[in-house]
C-alpha cells in the first residue's frame, strides 16, 4: 500500500519572510522620505505655487520616485537574497539543479494585479496633468511665441512690432500660452523652476500653458544638443507684477516704432558708434563669431581682424572688405557654404544698429 507523502516544505528558501519584511519596511521607510523631503536639493527651487502646474509635476514626480523605488527595492532585494540563499554549496556537485518551483496563482495574480493598478493610477494622473500643459483653461490668456535658434532665443508678443531677445517677461497672475517652434535646429525651451519643458522642432508649433504665480528671475536653457554653443544657449524668464509687465511692454512697443522710424532712414555709417556696437555684437553676434582671425571659427568665422586679414581680403558672400559691404552683409544676411546669418530684420537691428556694429568691426586691429 502506497505511503502518504509528507507535507511539501516551504522551497522558497531560509528566512525569506524575514527578508520581505525587512524589504518593506526599507521600501516604506524610503516612500515616506521622498514623499515629505524638499525637492531643492535635486532640482532648482521648488516650483511649488510658483505656476500652477509645477505643484502637480512635483507631485507626478515623487509618485513616480516612490512607484519605482517599490519595484527596484523588492526586484533587487529578491534577486541578491535568492543569489545567497540558493548558491551552489562546495559539496554539491558542479552539475546539481536547484529547487524547482513551478505555478504560483496567488503570488502571479498579485504580481500582475499590483503594477497594473499604480500604472493605470500614474496614467490617470498623467493624462490630466499633460492635458492642463497643453491646452490649459478657458480662460483669457497672454499668448507668446518662442522661437530657438543657434544659439538664442527670440520671443514674440501681440500687439509688438518686432521681437524680444535674450529675456522674456511675463505677468504675475494671468494665464500664459506659450507656443514654441525653432528656426533652424532641434533645440529645446525648459524652465526648471516651472517644471515646464518643450522641444523647438523646425516646423513644429508646441504649446505650454500656465499661470506664473511668483515674480523673478528664473533660468531658460536648451538641453538638446544644438550646436558648438549649446551650452551658451540661455536667456531669463522675468516675471513682473502686472503693472511692472505693462510698463515693460510699452517700452518694447515704444522701442520698436522708433527702430522702424530709424530703418526707413538712410544708412549713416559716419554716425556709427564703436562702443554701442560691442555691446549690441556681444548680444547679438558673440553666439556665433569670435574675435580672433578668420579662421578661427565657432559657428561663422573670426571677425576680430576683418578688416586688416590680408589672406582673407574678402567677405564671406564674395565681396571686398569695405565699411559699406560689411553693413550690407549685416543688413540682409548670409545664406552659404559657411552657414546662414540672420538679417538685420531677423536680429532686431536698426540701420543705426547696423552703423554701429561696423563702426566696432572697423576698430578692431
Amino acid at each position: 500500500m502506497a505511503q502518504l507523502s509528507a507535507p511539501r516544505k516551504s522551497t522558497m528558501g531560509p528566512y525569506f519572510w524575514t527578508v520581505t519584511g525587512v524589504l518593506t519596511f526599507w521600501n516604506l521607510a524610503s516612500a515616506i522620505w521622498i514623499a515629505v523631503t524638499p525637492l531643492d536639493y535635486l532640482l532648482p527651487r521648488s516650483s511649488d505655487n510658483i505656476t500652477d502646474r509645477g505643484a502637480d509635476i512635483d507631485f507626478l514626480f515623487r509618485f513616480m520616485s516612490i512607484l519605482v523605488n517599490a519595484i527596484f527595492t523588492y526586484v533587487a532585494g529578491y534577486v541578491v537574497y535568492f543569489a545567497i540563499a540558493f548558491r551552489r554549496r562546495r559539496d554539491e556537485p558542479a552539475d546539481s539543479v536547484g529547487p524547482q518551483i513551478h505555478d504560483a496563482p496567488k503570488l502571479e495574480f498579485w504580481w500582475t494585479l499590483l503594477p497594473t493598478l499604480l500604472v493605470l493610477a500614474l496614467a490617470v494622473m498623467s493624462t490630466r496633468v499633460w492635458y492642463l500643459v497643453q491646452y490649459g483653461t478657458s480662460a483669457n490668456g497672454l499668448e507668446v511665441e518662442v522661437i530657438g535658434h543657434q544659439f538664442n532665443y527670440e520671443f514674440r508678443y501681440p500687439g509688438l512690432k518686432g521681437s524680444v531677445y535674450d529675456e522674456m517677461h511675463l505677468p504675475v497672475g494671468r494665464p500664459v500660452r506659450v507656443l514654441v517652434t525653432s528656426a533652424d535646429v532641434l533645440h529645446s525651451f525648459w524652465v526648471p523652476e516651472f517644471r515646464l519643458k518643450a522641444d523647438t522642432v523646425p516646423g513644429l508649433v508646441q504649446n505650454l500653458n500656465f499661470t506664473p504665480q511668483v515674480a523673478g528671475t528664473y533660468l531658460i536653457e536648451c538641453t538638446e544638443f544644438c550646436g558648438v554653443n549649446h551650452s551658451e544657449m540661455q536667456a531669463r524668464l522675468i516675471v513682473d507684477p502686472p503693472d511692472k509687465f505693462t510698463a515693460w511692454l510699452d517700452a518694447q512697443k515704444a522701442k520698436a516704432a522708433a527702430g522702424a522710424a530709424s530703418a526707413g532712414a538712410p544708412l549713416n555709417l559716419a554716425a556709427g558708434d564703436a562702443a554701442a556696437g560691442k555691446v549690441l555684437f556681444t548680444q547679438k553676434c558673440a553666439a556665433c563669431h569670435g574675435l580672433g582671425g578668420f579662421d578661427q571659427k565657432l559657428v561663422g568665422p573670426g571677425l576680430g581682424k576683418l578688416f586688416t586679414d590680408k589672406t582673407h581680403p574678402e567677405l564671406v558672400n564674395g565681396s571686398a572688405v569695405s565699411k559699406e559691404h560689411v553693413a550690407g552683409l549685416i543688413e540682409k544676411g548670409y545664406n552659404g557654404t559657411l552657414g546662414a546669418m540672420p538679417s538685420a530684420q531677423q536680429n532686431g537691428l536698426s540701420n543705426q544698429d547696423v552703423a554701429n556694429v561696423t563702426a566696432y568691426l572697423a576698430s578692431l586691429q
